[in-house]
């Protein structure tokens, strides 16, 4: 079983609306619904999407995107964040510019990422 595979099954026991969309380019789209928000978004919950690069869990996933309407509860848009498609989707969604610190390719695996991307929606800034 590849990489992405294996440890998305670890993601999707977790989260089992997750899903994961192998790509022409070698990537795969995994999507995450309903991930909740604490106090200080304008949602309750919102959809995560993040990319298994090629390469992976060599090469760490990077960055993230979520729904496009995804404001701070002021309604002002979230520090390091802009509207983009980088996703790989024909849709415009709120990208994060969020990089990991650390990152172990024996240890780390796409629950941890998400993980990595919930402490991010934890500062509500």
């Amino acid at each position: 079983m590849d990489p992405v595979a294996q440890h998305f099954e670890r993601l999707y026991a977790r989260f089992g609306n997750a899903t994961m969309l192998s790509r022409a380019d070698g990537t795969v789209l995994i999507t995450v619904p309903g991930a909740r928000l604490p106090p200080g978004w304008n949602a309750e919950s919102v959809t995560v999407y993040f990319v298994a690069p090629v390469g992976y869990p060599a090469a760490r996933p990077d960055c993230f995107w979520t729904d496009p309407n995804l404001r701070l509860a002021s309604g002002m848009m979230p520090a390091n964040a802009q509207m983009n498609a980088n996703h790989g989707g024909p849709e415009q969604l709120l990208w994060f510019s969020y990089h990991p610190t650390t990152w172990n390719p024996l240890q780390d695996d796409l629950l941890t990422y998400f993980q990595i991307i919930s402490t991010r929606l934890r500062e509500a800034r």
